[in-house]
């Protein structure tokens, strides 16, 4: 892309650096295991997972105590962040923004978690052409869902959330993939609360 996005940018800078400090803990990354346990129960072996906005890397230290031999990257636009991905030690990481950056090497699982709802709506279709691209076979989107689209504020801030059908809008952009399985998170769980986003599993066909 030859000019960011304002929502590129309010996550490139300060904004981005401070979400860095509040995103993290042992409670966060026990529910992200949980997460990916319900998800992966549903998959064949994976050896290769690519994130796309994996910040400092909650996702992806989750995958690697749960799949210890698959090979992991992440592509993560915030600077600070991206520094503390790649002192994990076991993340290839890509520095820049996931409309324009991603591995050459395709993985068996590609995805986004909360990612795609700070993404300008108008940029949705090059996001997924990157989701679809990176993977050899499954998809999975992670994100807050709406039957219809709708923004809503977010920390005092206008057109830096958004609210959809983004695994709808992907499959009916890529009818190769078809849904696999699909679940919900909440905050009121009373062993691994997350926010409240629901996560969708796709399988390229054939």
């Amino acid at each position: 892309m030859s000019t960011e996005t304002e929502q590129e940018q309010f996550w490139r800078g300060d904004f981005g650096d401070d979400y860095v400090q509040r995103c993290r803990g042992e409670a966060a990354l026990a529910a992200r295991l949980f997460l990916w346990g319900r998800i992966l129960r549903s998959c064949e072996p994976i050896e290769s997972v690519t994130e796309f906005g994996a910040n400092i890397g909650l996702n992806l230290q989750a995958l690697h105590g749960l799949l210890p031999r698959a090979k992991l990257k992440g592509v993560e636009i915030n600077a600070k962040a991206a520094a503390e991905l790649s002192a994990l030690g076991y993340v290839d990481v890509h520095e820049g923004s996931l409309l324009d950056t991603a591995p050459a090497e395709k993985s068996d699982l590609s995805f986004t978690c909360t990612v795609l709802i700070h993404i300008n709506p108008e940029e949705l279709p090059c996001a997924y052409a990157q989701i679809a691209g990176a993977t050899k076979r499954y998809a999975v989107i992670c994100e807050y869902y709406n039957p219809t689209p709708v923004e809503i504020g977010y920390r005092g801030h206008t057109e830096r959330l958004f609210k959809r059908d983004f695994a709808g809008e992907f499959m009916d952009a890529y009818p190769e993939f078809s849904l696999r399985d699909y679940g919900f998170a909440y905050h009121r769980d009373p062993n691994f609360p997350m926010d409240d986003f629901s996560w969708f599993l796709m399988e390229r066909k054939g």
